[in-house]
């Protein structure tokens, strides 16, 4: 099955890492042959995540998109701002056009369980995590000018398969995707656009040290570790025309995990 995205325009958030989650959907979206527009926030890859942070890999990511032919062009947004989203959408129709797909990848992401929780850390989580992504839903549909083809994918965390002890603000804000999801495919019916989820569980973009890699590993059916090339094809098959009967879908795809 070639799944075949020529001529379609993608939104894909979050996407600063080469090693990530993010790069890898905007890859895939591109290999197959969808133009993309993909956002990133340094600010938070410096300081909050510590994994990354440099703007020579986003070019450098940029340059493996083009390199499949397609358009790619890259913003620096930063999605706690509620203005973000108008921008982001505004900057997509004048380079790309009208997307029909949009990828939902950033999240803000802080450590502390119960005791450690602050009214600033669950706000800085929601201001990203829930506002940040509905309101990018917002801006696709209020632009969307088609009958058919429209996708919305979200990348959700797995709240509804296990506890996540010491990230609560983290869990309460992620999970709201997966009630959005449901919701909102719900609202999009006859519109032409599906809404779906994807938990990809546990996945290896360079944060897991080796006991963690093996333990996460000896619980998945597959003995191993998600890579974001998992999540990248199915996201990129839920994008397309054989996706198009999936819709208010939160799928676990989590190695049996």
């Amino acid at each position: 099955m070639k799944i075949d995205l020529a001529g379609r325009v993608a939104v894909v958030s979050g996407a600063s890492r080469r090693a990530g989650i993010g790069a890898a959907i905007a890859r895939a979206l591109a290999n197959a042959g969808a133009d993309v527009l993909l956002t990133y926030f340094l600010p938070y890859d410096v300081h909050t995540s510590g994994l990354g942070g440099d703007a020579r890999e986003i070019e450098a990511l940029l340059s493996e998109l083009r390199a499949f032919g397609v358009r790619a062009y890259g913003l620096e947004a930063n999605l706690s701002q509620p203005t973000a989203p108008q921008h982001i959408f505004d900057a997509v129709h004048g380079l790309l056009g009208a997307p029909s797909i949009l990828v939902n990848n950033a999240c803000h992401s802080e450590q502390g369980g119960l005791d450690q929780v602050e009214a600033d850390q669950l706000d800085r989580h929601y201001a990203v995590n829930v506002r940040g992504t509905v309101l990018m839903c917002k801006e696709f549909v209020r632009r969307w000018q088609g009958e058919r083809g429209g996708r919305i994918i979200s990348i959700t965390s797995g709240q509804g398969a296990g506890p996540m002890p010491g990230e609560l603000a983290y869990v309460v804000t992620k999970a709201a995707i997966d009630a959005m999801t449901v919701t909102l495919a719900a609202e999009m019916a006859g519109r032409g656009i599906t809404v779906n989820a994807v938990d990809p569980g546990a996945t290896d973009t360079g944060w897991m040290s080796d006991d963690l890699r093996k333990a996460i590993a000896a619980k998945t059916h597959l003995r191993r570790v998600g890579l974001p090339s998992d999540v990248a094809n199915l996201v990129c098959f839920l994008a397309s025309e054989q996706g198009e009967w999936i819709t208010g879908q939160v799928i676990r795809s989590r190695g049996g995990a």
